[in-house]
């Protein structure tokens, strides 16, 4: 009896443990949801390169609470931001990544929701003077100015950061809402349309804007830094999960910022990677990331972007598509605060920067060092390296040397003289002193034109340009 009392209470133990066991295991595995936008290159920090690189493996805590978790990734790949707040909604994701004017529409959104909160926690990449949106027309067309398009076909992405460029264009110059013909259609669509010539115009966010010009068949006639407001990506995650696990929030950001310095180490190889990943090709990819480019890497949540996302709010207000929200409480750096402190950097110093990184080295044809990073310019010579040149001038006599010599190049990048942003050479116009002695690129023909009536110039195409460079530049 006591033997078999033994057994039967050993046996019950056992049972009772292999439930146990089973709950243990039912509770292991945590999914984290992450919504991604892999073609917008602004958002390859907080996405691609992550997951690519497999960097939250590093980061993620393995002891105290989380010894027996097992954590599932799943990444969900979207061309605009509005799909990733419906999937956060759904709470089929945790973490989301998104332009400017979607993050606020993220943000309020989620004001009403009962089960949870987002909070913008990071920035995956900004320009303080606007770049990265932009407006399009065919190669050919005979539009050069966004008045132009007057009662004009015009398609963007509706609710994305290139409709809310469009829109705030349009309410600083008092236009009406009907001044364009205004109709959504993807990246994808808008891109065919226009090639097509089925549309007048195209908007779009990063890359678009410069992707089209750079694959034949677009040309820019609108830049985000006319609107004169910052615009940016960033990170948005439920409050639900980040509260429940607060230090996967923080492995995640510090695969940020890793994902930042990898980057930025060696930018050539990022952009041939990138492009591998997500099919924009590299030299685009680098025209935004690579140094002087025209976005700024950095997670840190800077007030000058808090500020721009309350004019972001009015101008949706405006337009009767938001009530109120205040983006100064929707903010959470706390998780980013911890994720520097773990990793030894400072957060408060970092905030404080704008700087971006920028072009620097020798100029090899003009025989000197570059100063002035922003006049400079550079060559990607294919297979080979990209060359730094101190001047738009330096840069074309080199370009055309190098094509003397029997080299294929892949792209040479100027800076726009007046905005300070950067442009595919092949792609601006020039001003042209009498003298040669001045040559300097502009991505707009009516800043060009000005510029050249004041040196008492001219305006040259890519090609009459390097002509010029060559005969006495």
């Amino acid at each position: 009896m006591v033997r078999n009392l033994g057994y039967r209470t050993f046996s019950a133990v056992a049972t009772a443990a292999l439930l146990l066991a089973g709950q243990a295991d039912a509770q292991t595995t945590v999914t984290i949801g992450i919504g991604t936008q892999d073609t917008t290159t602004n958002t390859a920090t907080t996405g691609v390169i992550i997951r690519q690189l497999k960097l939250m493996d590093k980061y993620l805590p393995k002891d105290g609470k989380y010894a027996n978790i097992k954590f599932d990734y799943e990444w969900q790949n979207f061309t605009s931001g509005p799909p990733v707040t419906n999937g956060m909604m759904a709470n089929k994701l945790q973490f989301g990544a998104m332009g400017d004017y979607p993050l606020v529409v993220n943000g309020f959104t989620f004001e009403s929701n009962p089960e949870s909160k987002s909070r913008l926690i990071a920035v995956a990449a900004y320009s303080l003077d606007g770049s990265g949106n932009g407006l399009v027309v065919h190669k050919d067309s005979p539009y050069y100015e966004l008045s132009d398009l007057k009662g004009k076909l015009v398609s963007v992405p509706f609710g994305s950061a290139a409709h809310g460029m469009v829109l705030k264009a349009m309410q600083d110059k008092g236009w009406p809402a009907d001044y364009f013909q205004l109709v959504s259609q993807s990246p994808e669509v808008g891109s065919t349309n226009l090639q097509e010539k089925k549309i007048d115009a195209h908007a779009d966010f990063v890359p678009f804007a410069e992707l089209l010009p750079f694959r034949g068949f677009a040309r820019k006639i609108f830049d985000g830094v006319e609107t004169n407001l910052p615009t940016w990506h960033g990170v948005v995650v439920r409050t639900d999960f980040a509260e429940k696990y607060p230090e996967v929030v923080v492995a995640y950001l510090k695969a940020v910022i890793a994902a930042n310095a990898w980057l930025r180490s060696d930018p050539k190889l990022a952009a041939e990677k990138i492009q591998e990943w997500t099919g924009i090709n590299k030299e685009v990819v680098y025209i935004f990331l690579g140094p002087g480019g025209n976005m700024t890497t950095d997670p840190t949540i800077k007030p000058a972007l808090i500020d721009a996302a309350a004019t972001d709010v009015k101008v949706l207000q405006a337009l009767g598509r938001m009530k109120e929200f205040d983006p100064k409480k929707w903010v959470d750096d706390s998780y980013l605060r911890k994720a520097y402190a773990e990793l030894n950097l400072d957060y408060d110093a970092q905030l404080k920067s704008t700087q971006n990184y920028e072009v620097k080295g020798e100029d090899a044809f003009c025989k000197k060092t570059i100063t002035d990073p922003r006049k400079a310019g550079e060559i990607w010579i294919d297979g080979g390296a990209i060359e730094p040149f101190s001047s738009a001038a330096c840069t074309l006599g080199a370009y055309a040397e190098i094509k003397a010599k029997g080299k294929k190049i892949n792209v040479a990048y100027v800076f726009d003289t007046a905005r300070g942003i950067k442009l595919f050479a092949d792609q601006a116009f020039f001003a042209v002193g009498a003298d040669k002695s001045e040559i300097a690129p502009f991505l707009l023909k009516k800043d060009a034109e000005a510029y050249a009536s004041k040196i008492k110039g001219k305006v040259l195409g890519f090609d009459d340009a390097l002509k010029s460079a060559v005969s006495g530049g």
